[in-house]
């Protein structure tokens, strides 16, 4: 029995996104550790952070988040015992809960923003021209969810 394999070009391929995510993540990651936030921590209040003052729903916050409900309330609990975001009953309906970022969750977000869009500079978008990142938004709209759906239809 055959095992499928890649070809050279596409094992290269495979390869040098897997070491590119890899050393990229670990250095944003711990260019932000000093502050006292996971990167995982970090996605949800910049995610909160882009949302304003009115919040995210907790649904949205998983499914933004690409977590379980479980793993992202868990999350939630560390954040809000740490005085860095609030939920509240979502208005209108009741059922379900909001959360927003506190006074101190701001804070650390725009310090944290600063860190971590001088790392991508240095890291990522310094290193790319304009054609690049051309190329590398098209090929990230192809591997996203939405081109799933499109090819589910054909």
């Amino acid at each position: 029995m055959a095992t499928p394999r890649l070809s050279d070009l596409e094992n290269e391929a495979w390869q040098g996104f897997l070491y590119a995510h890899d050393r990229v993540w670990r250095e944003i990651e711990a260019g932000i550790a000093p502050l006292g936030v996971s990167m995982a921590e970090y996605s949800v209040l910049s995610l909160l952070g882009r949302a304003g003052r009115s919040g995210m729903r907790m649904s949205e916050l998983a499914r933004d988040r690409l977590m379980s409900t479980g793993g992202l309330t868990r999350l939630a609990d560390r954040l809000e015992r740490r005085g860095l975001v609030e939920r509240q009953r979502a208005a209108g309906d009741g059922r379900g809960y909001v959360a927003v970022l506190t006074p101190d969750g701001r804070n650390l977000l725009r310090k944290a923003w600063k860190k971590q869009h001088a790392d991508v500079r240095r890291l990522f978008l310094d290193r790319l021209d304009d054609d690049d990142l051309h190329a590398l938004t098209r090929i990230w709209s192809r591997l996203g969810p939405e081109s799933d759906e499109e090819a589910s239809l054909r």
